[in-house]
């Protein structure tokens, strides 16, 4: 062996850095995390927090239109509903909450915003499996408002597959308690894109429609709304559908929605918080009807944004002057 090679000892190690340096893209936006509001850029939570190991986390989101929370009470009810359902404790009540999103929201200084407000198991201070041990972690963001469909979506319909894979059943995970598992969401888009679709619907335990990525599903047939009953998040667009459906009128069940009747329906859309109520004209590349947006989901999606206007529906975030 030559005297000038160096042997695996002598190899040097890499320096450690005193800090992280962050290649990745933030939003704009503002957050609250330890006490503490900052850019997002500076939000960060450790690799050892349970949230990103286990997953074991709960969330809620709100946005923000026009300078006004839409329905922020029952996002505040689920969120606080799944801390109890999950055991975990944060340091502040149902007021002081709403004081930290309406403070992202004012510093962020947008006036259309997606806020979220979330809690992780955090980790235990000595590496202990327990999750009693588990110190919880509460955080909160806003960034600007975004959507499920984007311009042209909205316009056309959305172009949605029906995938095979099945939502995790209510009785491994309660679907009332917003949470971060989304493997079977997202093996359900790849097959939605895979098939030129741009989202995706899973089926539930019995192999009827569920919900998709972040959103549920309506279908209207003979004037009459329909929408899935069991495995599926109670979402609050969901509710806001049902809400406007008394006033305008309008029959709206939860029950078992199977693929073909989704299929044959005269008309479907989706609703999520990101986008509100969002038209689907097309499923497993077959028109729904005549494969344009139909006119009970326009009525309601006007409805809809008429209602952030709505004192009663929503609230004012107090900007700096």
């Amino acid at each position: 062996m030559s005297h000038t090679a160096t042997t695996q000892d002598e190899k040097q190690l890499p320096v450690v850095g005193d800090h992280h340096v962050d290649p990745h893209f933030h939003p704009d936006g503002i957050a609250f995390l330890d006490g503490q509001y900052l850019p997002m850029s500076q939000a960060k939570i450790s690799v050892l927090d349970w949230g990103f190991l286990h997953s074991d986390a709960t969330y809620d989101t709100v946005h923000v239109w026009n300078g006004r929370f839409f329905r922020l009470d029952l996002h505040l009810d689920r969120f606080l509903g799944g801390l109890e359902k999950l055991r975990m404790t944060i340091p502040f009540d149902r007021d002081g909450v709403t004081e930290i999103l309406h403070n992202c929201v004012a510093l962020s200084g947008h006036r259309a915003a997606y806020v979220e407000m979330l809690c992780t198991r955090g980790a235990s201070p000595t590496f202990s499996r327990d999750p009693r041990q588990a110190v919880n972690r509460f955080m909160a963001f806003a960034v600007p408002f975004g959507s499920v469909a984007n311009a042209e979506q909205l316009q056309r319909g959305l172009r949605v597959a029906i995938s095979d894979k099945m939502r995790i059943p209510p009785a491994s995970i309660d679907p009332a308690i917003k949470n971060y598992h989304w493997l079977d969401l997202v093996r359900g888009l790849y097959d939605a894109y895979d098939r030129g679709a741009e989202t995706a619907l899973l089926l539930d335990f019995n192999g009827n429609v569920a919900e998709g990525p972040g959103f549920n599903v309506f279908c209207v047939k003979d004037g009459k709304l329909s929408t899935p009953a069991t495995g599926v998040l109670p979402g609050v667009t969901r509710r806001t559908v049902f809400d406007l459906c008394a006033e305008e009128g309008l029959a709206a069940t939860a029950t078992d929605v199977s693929v073909t009747a989704l299929r044959e329906a005269d008309e479907v859309f989706i609703t999520s918080t990101a986008g509100g109520i969002m038209p689907v004209t097309e499923i497993d590349g077959a028109a729904i009807a005549n494969g344009k947006v139909g006119p009970i989901t326009s009525r309601l999606m006007a409805r809809y944004w008429q209602k952030h206007d709505d004192p009663a529906w929503s609230s004012q975030v107090n900007y700096p002057r």
